[in-house]
């Protein structure tokens, strides 16, 4: 077969949207120029055409000597190409390339050792394995196919160990996602990655595409849908997706549907590979990937959403994977690696307090992520201890707006039983918990939207479980609406707050759910018009959880003048 130019191949990676530099770009000089040595030393990967004249160039000898050099230096990929000459005649020094080196061992006659580099190069390069035109049946177009694909799996590998760095306990999940997708079936796969924010959805769903897209005709990777098409619109989004898919400079389709029926054809007969990473509106897919039948036999789809009800529609139940935290010691390697990134080892005395921020961040990689990067700042034991009572008063705000997000997306009623929840009810039994709900006067099937959202979850003994990250950010919501006054917040919670409500008859109107742990105080005397003014206060609730329960006392000397008309549950 014949390889006319290379060309070719560039076009075809060009196609697979792959950056890629050919040297012909640059002035050819007796010296390797800046410019060039730049743009080898920045590759990821080097593809070298040897030709039955490469040898008789020293351009192409020295810049080859660069090319190895990087290679043992970063680990840069190196695929040889052996055009119209056998692989033997290269790594020999044989037929034109011993000619060449003839003339250069004349040429470079008091620079013998440049020229023993060139032939140690040579050797090495056509050691490795590659690509041989002479060895190839079928057609040109079949030749730069298969080197385009091994080239697409060489940058995918090394793109997913580039990414993988800093990555804990990724691993296994990979292979649960890429099991999930049956890689080697003919129909269409769509797969779901369901979790709470910071816990790693769209990292995960990265690093099974870098895995998997050289695999695919075509692949498009959609980040952060909700908020994209909240900035730019969903059918600029669809756009970009069929650019990339279809190879189109400028798809420009203005329709609700997919479009105009050439494309639809185009894209059934395309084997693609789609991630649609963060998406949280049912209507983001109806217009992206709305039907099996837009896309190609084997074509596959990964969706990560924090929202398991969009999942349900178009995901198989088997097919939607939750992810967990981090266990103690992923979470703690996760953690070092931000927080000590210069040490080889952590100094003994660290490891307490590094558990304790674990303990904190409860296995959320972003949360060990962000933490680590503040307690990297922290030059000695003292600046960690101040940090870490510094976070027990203050909530980190950057880990606080990624789990926001939940919450705000939420419904009027979903929010009340939430904050509910995370002040009162983490850890209480799920039937006494709707009947506190209902008193209140709230739709108990706000659970089931909260457990689809991953605010929520129920244990295997039938309780609600929050994790402590969402439930200190539900708590603050609450405090942040009188930080000063406690008796204008709609839900007490604080030990400290509700008896000094109840002590100093600072109560208002706002006040409807006091609930409170007696063990965390001394006691109190009681206003007798504690209640007055707190006419709205439909559950009082105060436990006393302490083993010595003769001090943790309210005491009611002067008796009660009166209690809330509104109160319907009293313990």
């Amino acid at each position: 077969m014949q390889l006319n130019s290379q060309h070719h191949l560039y076009a075809a990676l060009v196609r697979k949207k792959i950056d890629t530099y050919i040297d012909y770009k640059l002035e050819r000089g007796d010296k390797i120029g800046p410019a060039l040595l730049e743009a080898i030393e920045k590759t990821k990967l080097s593809v070298v055409i040897f030709s039955k004249d490469y040898a008789s160039s020293t351009w192409c000898l020295d810049e080859l000597l660069l090319i190895l050099g990087c290679k043992e230096r970063y680990g840069q990929p190196v695929i040889p190409i052996f055009y119209g000459i056998d692989p033997s005649h290269v790594r020999k020094q044989q037929g034109s390339y011993a000619d060449a080196f003839a003339q250069l061992e004349k040429r470079f006659k008091d620079n013998l050792d440049k020229v023993h580099k060139w032939r140690d190069a040579l050797k090495e390069a056509a050691d490795m394995s590659g690509f041989d035109t002479s060895s190839k049946r079928g057609t040109e177009a079949n030749f730069v196919e298969d080197v385009v694909d091994d080239i697409m799996t060489k940058l995918n590998r090394k793109s997913l160990r580039d990414l993988k760095k800093g990555m804990v306990g990724i691993g296994t999940q990979i292979e649960q996602i890429e099991l999930s997708l049956c890689i080697n079936s003919p129909d269409v796969c769509t797969v779901g990655i369901w979790g709470m924010g910071g816990i790693g959805k769209t990292t995960l769903a990265e690093a099974v595409f870098h895995r998997l897209t050289s695999k695919f005709e075509a692949s498009c990777f959609l980040p952060n849908v909700r908020e994209e098409s909240e900035r730019h619109g969903l059918k600029h989004l669809r756009n970009v997706l069929l650019r990339e898919i279809l190879n189109q400079k400028d798809p420009n389709i203005d329709t609700p549907s997919i479009g105009l029926r050439f494309v639809r054809e185009r894209l059934s007969r395309k084997k693609v590979l789609i991630v649609l990473d963060n998406v949280n509106d049912s209507k983001q897919l109806e217009l992206l990937v709305g039907d099996d039948i837009w896309f190609g036999r084997g074509s596959r789809i990964i969706i990560t959403t924090r929202d398991r009800r969009l999942l349900k529609v178009i995901v198989d139940a088997d097919k939607i994977y939750k992810i967990e935290g981090l266990n103690c010691d992923e979470a703690l390697q996760l953690f070092h690696l931000h927080a000590f990134k210069n040490k080889s080892m952590v100094p003994y005395y660290y490891t307490e307090l590094s558990e304790v921020v674990v303990d904190y961040a409860g296995g959320i990689p972003l949360a060990l992520i962000i933490l680590g990067s503040l307690f990297l700042h922290c030059e000695s034991k003292e600046d960690w201890e101040d940090q870490l009572n510094e976070l027990k008063r203050f909530p980190n705000r950057k880990i606080q707006n990624v789990l926001r997000l939940s919450y705000d997306g939420l419904e009027k009623n979903a929010k009340k039983v939430f904050l509910d929840i995370a002040c009162f009810y983490k850890r209480m039994d799920i039937g006494l918990t709707k009947e506190m709900l209902a008193i209140r006067g709230f739709f108990v099937g706000g659970i089931k939207v909260l457990i689809d959202k991953s605010l929520l979850s129920i244990s295997t003994r039938n309780c609600l479980e929050m994790h402590d990250l969402l439930q200190e950010m539900g708590r603050e919501i609450v405090s942040e609406q009188c930080i000063e006054e406690p008796g204008k917040c709609n839900r007490l919670f604080i030990a400290d707050d509700a008896c000094c409500v109840l002590k100093n008859n600072t109560g208002t109107a706002t006040v409807e759910c006091i609930f409170f742990n007696l063990s965390q105080i001394r006691g109190i005397q009681v206003s007798p018009a504690a209640f007055e003014k707190m006419y709205n206060l439909k559950v009082l609730r105060i436990e006393n959880k302490s083993f010595d329960k003769k001090y943790n006392k309210l005491y009611l000397s002067d008796g009660l003048q009166s209690l809330p008309e509104a109160l319907s549950y009293i313990y």
